[in-house]
C-alpha cells in the first residue's frame, strides 16, 4: 500500500433501502457485510491485520480448552448474530452481525445459521 494513498472503506453496491436478514441471505457480495437496523454496513475493508487475527485465534483457544464439557460453546467468525425485536422471522430481523469471538451458553439461541439473540450467560453458573 502507498504510503501517501488515502484509505476509504466504500459499502457495498445495493440500493437504499431497509434490508432484513431474508435478503442477507441472498447476498453474494465478495465482501463480509452486517445489517444494522437494516442498512448494510461493510465489516472490514480487508482482512484483519495479522496480529489481530493472532491474539483472535489464541483467545478464541484458551474460551475453547476453558468450556471443553461445559454447558457453553465457543464460534469464530464468520458466525451470524441475529437480534430479533419483535419476530424470530427472517424478514423482521434487521441486526445481524459477525463477531471476532462469542460464547453462548444458552444452547437454546443456537441454529444451523448461528445465533438467535445476544450471546452471553444466561444462567447462574453457565461453566458446569
Amino acid at each position: 500500500m502507498e504510503a501517501n494513498k488515502p484509505v476509504t472503506v466504500n459499502e457495498p453496491e445495493a440500493e437504499y433501502q431497509l434490508y432484513s436478514y431474508s435478503d442477507y441471505l441472498t447476498w453474494q457480495f465478495d465482501e463480509v457485510v452486517e445489517l444494522i437496523r437494516g442498512k448494510i454496513f461493510k465489516k472490514a475493508a480487508a482482512a484483519p491485520k495479522r496480529i489481530h487475527q493472532r491474539i483472535s485465534l489464541k483467545l478464541a483457544t484458551k474460551f475453547y480448552t476453558f468450556l471443553e464439557g461445559k454447558k457453553c460453546h465457543v464460534y469464530e467468525a464468520p458466525f451470524d448474530v441475529r437480534f430479533p425485536k419483535t419476530s424470530n422471522e427472517d424478514s423482521q430481523i434487521f441486526d445481524v452481525v459477525q463477531p471476532d469471538i462469542c460464547v453462548i451458553c444458552d444452547l437454546k439461541k443456537l441454529d444451523d445459521r448461528g445465533c438467535l439473540g445476544a450471546p452471553g450467560f444466561n444462567c447462574r453458573n453457565p461453566f458446569t
